[in-house]
């Protein structure tokens, strides 16, 4: 009982019933994996509610439930606990299980809906030279030099748990996480301990889920009002919610800006298709980085650090050092002289971004020829802004399958097509086969033009009702431009 007490600290019971007795040796969320002395923890989902399969783990060896409701029947030696948010306690229970990981390195977490995975790297890569420490980001999850392949932007809260114990037993002292809205929604980082929470901005994406902006924005916000007062808030003065992210936390509050001002203060000095120059609180810096959206990133990134406590010159020089994270505007030359990028763009803001760069950065009549789709099963309030800001700042587009999952896909392609407007129409495509969309895209170009292959960029598959068949934008992309291009 001592057991099941100590794991359930800070959890908010409320009531306690059944057999006092039980040790409880693991956390389980899936009654398929349920093993004897397990607790079984119902948490409300998406799709179902973990309550209704109470008596399937409890048939199939659990002995111990903490639930929000208690089941109409007590069964006889089990242990049943009712807290107020399964979620919240599954959070505290794994780090307690863990015995608290997240206490044992300066964690910190970024937020927003462009660039996280960006700064997360980018500060992994920093404090990689002379630290051992963890990555978890949507590319992949990394302890110290160890890759493992990534499930979730965020894991839920037993896998995070675990891979932050593990990265405590190899030594890590920092930690750096992308933090997705549905993980702070979902509880998923209930019990951690954070040092420090970075904001990049906010911007028009994952509305299937939160309904609406204002609720996607409180998603964010409401990790920045559960920082300490030990820890730091660092916020993107010139995004118009930046502010909004600091109202109510009671951690130390910092600002970044290219444009306002801010406590970490930055200007793009140059902006071309090899990299970025930068003055970064009176000092010039170069970095391989591209556009003004990574100017950003990099600001982040510096002010993270000098906030973590490193020394502002020597972060500087290893800003000039660092490297574009995969599939973040990824450039692939041809020796027939096209420039081919890859992207992982997939919301309005992301896509507007990398082609006002493309286009910033042109030297003359080159063309942009630009390879776009939108997934399945996600926001589709997003597809014909997508299409229309790819016929703005493009000149040909081809509109393509992204992942369709269970969607059709000639579907998912006409909702774009609605949002290109008439006079567009004529330099505009719909091929649904991505490959042969790419391969369109090479046909098309000439000596100088950019090929821009936007919305997958890390991603290694392409999923298809239900099955994920191999697919790499930049294996295709390389491909179809030494068979097309270089002849």
């Amino acid at each position: 009982m001592k057991r099941l007490m100590d794991l359930l600290y800070k959890t908010g019971i409320t009531e306690l019933s059944g057999d006092t007795s039980i040790l409880v040796h693991t956390i389980c969320t899936d009654n398929r994996k349920v093993t004897s002395d397990s607790v079984f923890v119902a948490v409300r989902g998406t799709n179902t509610d973990g309550h209704i399969y109470i008596d399937s783990a409890i048939d199939h060896g659990a002995t111990s439930v903490v639930c929000e409701e208690f089941p109409s029947t007590l069964r006889k030696g089990i242990t049943y606990v009712k807290v107020r948010s399964s979620s919240i306690a599954l959070g505290f229970m794994a780090s307690n299980f863990y015995d608290n990981p997240s206490s044992k390195m300066k964690v910190v977490g970024v937020t927003g809906t462009n660039g996280k995975t960006t700064v997360a790297t980018l500060l992994y890569q920093l404090f990689s030279h002379s630290n051992k420490c963890g990555l978890i980001s949507t590319v992949k999850y990394i302890v110290n030099d160890e890759i493992i392949p990534s499930t979730h932007t965020t894991p839920d809260a037993v896998s995070l748990n675990g891979l932050m114990s593990h990265m405590v037993d190899e030594g890590c002292t920092y930690c750096f996480m992308e933090v997705s809205s549905h993980a702070i929604e979902q509880n998923r980082i209930a019990g951690l301990d954070f040092v420090g929470g970075v904001f990049t901005n906010l911007t028009h994406d994952h509305l299937d889920y939160h309904k609406n902006f204002d609720n996607y924005l409180h998603a964010k916000k409401s990790f920045f009002d559960s920082l300490s007062t030990e820890s730091f808030a660092l916020t993107n003065a010139d995004d118009k919610n930046g502010r909004v992210m600091l109202q109510n936390t009671t951690a130390r509050k910092m600002t970044y800006s290219l444009k306002s001002m801010s406590d970490f203060k930055a200007k793009v000095i140059e902006n071309s298709l090899s990299g970025l120059l930068l003055n970064i609180d009176g000092y010039e810096v170069s970095c391989f980085l591209i556009g003004n959206f990574n100017a950003y990133n990099i600001l982040a990134v510096y002010g993270a650090s000098v906030l973590l406590g490193e020394d502002k010159l020597k972060v500087l020089e290893e800003i000039s050092k660092l490297i574009p994270v995969e599939g973040r505007f990824e450039a692939v030359a041809s020796s027939g002289k096209v420039i081919g990028i890859v992207d992982y763009a997939h919301t309005p803001d992301a896509l507007e971004n990398v082609l006002s760069t493309i286009r910033d950065a042109k030297t003359g009549s080159e063309k942009i020829i630009t390879v776009v789709g939108c997934g399945g099963d996600r926001d589709d309030t997003k597809r014909p802004l997508m299409a229309k800001i790819a016929c703005e700042l493009s000149d040909r587009i081809i509109l393509t399958s992204d992942n369709p999952r269970s969607e059709d896909p000639e579907f998912i392609l006409n909702q774009m097509q609605a949002g290109v407007p008439s006079f567009h129409r004529a330099k505009t495509l719909m091929i649904s086969d991505r490959r042969e969309a790419i391969k369109t895209a090479c046909t098309l170009a000439n000596e100088g033009d950019i090929i821009l292959v936007a919305g997958k960029g890390h991603e290694k598959y392409q999923e298809i009702k239900g099955v994920k068949y191999p697919f790499d934008d930049k294996q295709v992309l390389e491909e179809m431009m030494r068979l097309i291009i270089s002849g």
